[in-house]
């Protein structure tokens, strides 16, 4: 079987398929274009995020039995068209839900703690203790939205501390030890914390307005490691504003390219993100939640591991 690699990944990727006798071609420079003129040659395609794989990109792929993601989610692919074809879409997000789980609290306590603000006026010379009084995790009711791969992780981290953790999924019976699985309602009438954890779907994109906001009960801190579009930047700054959202620590924005290579066209900045960037209970990330020295190699593994158990 021939597989070709479209995007760098760690090195034990390709080695170990090489070793497995599979032949391994790598192309992460072509355009798309050129690209499809040659993917009748391969059975496997591997990519993270360069561009998206449409049914046009698929009808040409005439010997394809499988796209690897290195990543957690398969947004970037048609997976409808891919599955009518016969082809096995492999993610891979057991690779980075550790990586994702600890930004995600990490996100979380410094904001509560005010580290970023507090950092920056001692470099400045300033010394102001008061106004950099935190505030505990400790009894608070933290809420998450999606209770898959990523989900599961941040509660597991959640056990040292006196929280009580809810989520809320659309599949039934996902709850277990580190979280009582709720309805939507009861989610938004008792958390003080928000963290999505959602793949991008239909139903996730701009999930998070101002209708969905103003049904919290409390005012809450919300946190996004998942993906961007599910919140409508303009309302969480009308949000934040006004008080009913605390703070806000993004991983992920609306404006983010498939490609990650750049924010926003022509440099022109969002007025709402102008806002972010100068809020001082906003702490922002380069979409980097799972992209830790770990992560690369477990993704990685994560791939050969299930090409391994389909293919060979």
């Amino acid at each position: 079987m021939k597989i070709l690699h479209l995007d760098s990944n760690h090195p034990l990727l390709i080695n170990q398929l090489n070793d497995l006798g599979f032949i391994n071609d790598e192309d992460s420079t072509s355009t798309k274009e050129e690209v499809e003129a040659k993917i009748h040659l391969y059975d496997g395609v591997i990519i993270r995020s360069r561009f998206t794989i449409d049914s046009s990109f698929l009808d040409k792929a005439i010997r394809l039995k499988f796209i690897g993601r290195v990543g957690a989610g398969l947004e970037n692919i048609d997976c409808e068209y891919a599955k009518k074809k016969g082809i096995e879409l492999i993610a891979a997000p057991e690779g980075n839900r550790n990586a994702v789980g600890e930004h995600t609290l990490a996100m979380l306590l410094s904001l509560f703690n005010k580290l970023n603000k507090a950092d920056q006026e001692v470099r400045n010379g300033m010394w102001l203790r008061e106004e950099n009084r935190g505030i505990e995790l400790d009894g608070k009711t933290v809420g998450l939205i999606g209770y898959g791969n990523m989900g599961k992780s941040f509660a597991k981290k959640l056990r040292g501390f006196d929280v009580t953790v809810l989520c809320y999924d659309i599949k039934p019976d996902v709850g277990n030890e580190n979280c009582r699985q709720v309805s939507l309602k009861e989610l938004q009438d008792k958390a003080d914390v928000l963290s999505l954890h959602t793949p991008e779907t239909p139903q996730t994109i701009n999930m998070v307005d101002t209708d969905f906001i103003n049904k919290f009960s409390k005012p809450f801190w919300l946190i996004n490691t998942a993906r961007g579009k599910s919140v409508v930047t303009s309302d969480l700054v009308k949000a934040m504003q006004k008080g009913k959202i605390l703070g806000a620590g993004l991983d992920v924005l609306e404006y983010e390219k498939k490609s990650f290579e750049n924010l926003f066209l022509n440099n022109k900045m969002p007025e709402a993100f102008q806002y972010l960037v100068k809020a001082e209970n906003v702490i922002l990330s380069p979409h980097v939640a799972g992209w830790t020295v770990e992560s690369k190699q477990k993704l990685a593994q994560t791939i050969v591991d299930k090409v391994k158990a389909k293919f060979y």
